[in-house]
């Protein structure tokens, strides 16, 4: 059974830093890539970062680049985001995402949900 399970999320004051956790289970870790989506209600889920099965591509959504890092651990079977100069945009449920390569299917955590405050 896979399982992807978030923590780290809260409430944070404008300019803070949060660093989001997510550990997986049931699943060839270095076969998927990993990464972090986050959603507001009323909109869609939308990218913030990934990081491939190899470890050094990266991609981020422009509105992150240069403020978040992704970061994975194989033995830990973790990946990171590390969230700093935080703008109250960024408020969101933020999911942890995995995908294996060469498949379609992906899956996701729960969420955990970050606040910033102005």
């Amino acid at each position: 059974q896979v399982q992807l399970v978030e923590s780290g999320g809260g409430l944070v004051e404008s300019g803070g830093s949060l660093r989001l956790s997510c550990t997986a289970s049931g699943i060839h870790f270095n076969m998927h890539s990993l990464g972090w989506y986050r959603q507001v209600p009323g909109k869609e889920r939308e990218l913030v970062g990934v990081i491939a099965s190899e470890g050094r591509r990266k991609n981020y959504s422009d509105s992150v680049r240069g403020r978040f890092i992704v970061t994975r651990d194989s033995t830990k079977k973790a990946v990171y985001l590390q969230m700093d100069s935080l703008k109250p945009e960024d408020t969101a449920v933020y999911y942890c995402y995995a995908k294996r390569d060469g498949y379609r299917y992906e899956y996701w955590g729960q969420g955990t949900q970050v606040t910033v405050s102005s």
